[in-house]
């Protein structure tokens, strides 16, 4: 095991993707990242400080976490080793433990980057432990998922936890500049590539680093030549290029969660232009329809319920419709449906009203059925008083009896609250209607 990353090692840097190539050494050339980095901020202060403890840096794919991890342990003159989570076991651990506590007594600091940090198992996470605790080692750890869920807690709460976002497009169209003047990058060339180009690779790489200088290192490769040698990059390669957008978006993964948070948030808001949007970006990705559909169905209790009684029966009908044609002919029936719930009147009663009646009747467990609406199927039951003055509404004129069916502990309990909205302005007058017809009958 080396104390410098492969990649940045000088020998045969020539075949070195270009994102390889260009990789920063120091703060002064890493773009981004200016809630962590910028003049002041608490991981620049870290950093320059020399006070550096192990950490995670969590956050979507080409963003800088192996770069920054690197650009720390130049700065603070440390063993830099990179661990690779998917082809190291606990045998590789102890060994770098060992080299890096030898290390220690020497006086030299080591700090240990595993990339993909969460597909370490828990004996392997485990394994960290003694040794974050002793000192022999600053762990940084790299992660796309959120390390709350993917992260041993005993582990986790011995780091410090950065987030680092997706590059904005200013961001990467400073790093394309750049690969374009420098000679690690295309500085030695005559490129011609308009602005409308390089905004169109920087919208293609969803804030990715790694995908947009290596959508320009095809695009150079690729290009056509002039007689003097100039490289002429036109929008149409660009468009070629990128004609397969890939989308931000890991079914498996966080970015799934909360986009599928983001249509349900669309939609309670009325939205219907962001519902469609988020819909189509789980649909491009691969998202399986049935997913959505199933969502849908819950949405339209949840958050429209007893306002538009139509809304559960569509979303029903939409997953069935799903089911038998699937995609891609099914996104058109999915974009009906997302339209039609935006756009229904909205009222969370029934939500409410479950949310509610589930607290009391796990606070009231034992709570026991009233004698009077148990059934009596054999005489022993009809001799302990089952069924005994229960009232059949239909033998009544309003279709009403005066008799009280919840528990004598919750008697005058109410759980459903109608909104004022859709259908259910019609439901809130005739409910208080009701209550107020067996409040008057039950004093007689």
């Amino acid at each position: 095991m080396s104390d410098q990353l492969n990649l940045f090692e000088e020998n045969s840097m020539g075949n070195q993707p270009l994102a390889s190539r260009l990789r920063p050494k120091d703060l002064e050339h890493f773009v981004g990242q200016k809630h962590l980095l910028g003049n002041g901020r608490v991981l620049r202060r870290f950093i320059e400080e020399d006070k550096v403890t192990s950490m995670i840096f969590w956050g979507p794919p080409g963003v800088g976490k192996t770069t920054l991890a690197s650009i720390i342990a130049e700065k603070t003159k440390s063993r830099f080793i990179n661990f690779s989570a998917v082809t190291s076991g606990i045998k590789e651990i102890k060994q770098v433990m060992e080299a890096s506590e030898e290390a220690r007594t020497y006086g030299k600091k080591t700090i240990l980057f595993v990339d993909e940090i969460h597909r370490f198992n828990k004996a392997q996470q485990d394994a960290f432990l003694p040794f974050v605790e002793k000192g022999s080692i600053i762990l940084i750890g790299a992660t796309t998922e959120n390390p709350s869920f993917e992260v041993n807690a005993a582990l986790l709460s011995r780091c410090k936890v950065f987030v680092l976002q997706a590059l904005k497009v200013e961001d990467i169209l400073e790093l394309l500049h750049h690969a374009l003047s420098v000679p690690e990058g295309f500085g030695n060339e005559k490129v011609e590539v308009g602005e409308d180009s390089l905004n169109m690779i920087a919208s293609f790489s969803n804030g990715d680093a790694r995908k947009a200088l290596s959508t320009l290192e095809i695009a150079v490769l690729n290009g056509k030549q002039k007689e003097d040698g100039t490289i002429v990059i036109t929008l149409a390669d660009i468009e070629e290029i990128t004609s397969k957008k890939s989308l931000l978006y890991d079914k498996g993964g966080d970015q799934k969660y909360d986009i599928i948070s983001a249509l349900h948030k669309s939609m309670r808001n009325s939205d219907p232009d962001a519902a469609l949007y988020w819909l189509a970006r789980m649909l491009e990705a691969g998202e399986d329809p049935l997913y959505i559909a199933r969502r849908l169905i819950r949405f339209s209790s949840e958050d429209i319920g007893l306002a538009d009684t139509h809304a559960l029966p569509l979303a029903t009908s939409a997953f069935e419709a799903c089911k038998n044609i699937g995609m891609p002919e099914c996104n058109v029936i999915l974009a009906e449906a997302v339209t039609y719930l935006s756009l229904a009147p909205k009222s969370n009663a029934i939500y409410v009203a479950y949310e509610n009646v589930a607290k009391d009747a796990l606070k009231e467990i034992a709570e026991p059925v009233p004698l009077h609406i148990r059934n009596a199927p054999t005489n022993l039951m009809k001799d302990l008083g089952y069924g005994e003055g229960y009232q059949y509404a239909h033998d009544f004129e309003e279709k009403l009896t005066p008799m009280v069916c919840l528990p004598p502990s919750l008697e005058n309990k109410r759980y459903y609250f109608p909104s004022n909205q859709g259908m259910e302005t019609k439901y809130g007058p005739r409910l208080e209607a009701i209550l107020e017809w067996k409040k008057k009958h039950r004093k007689k």
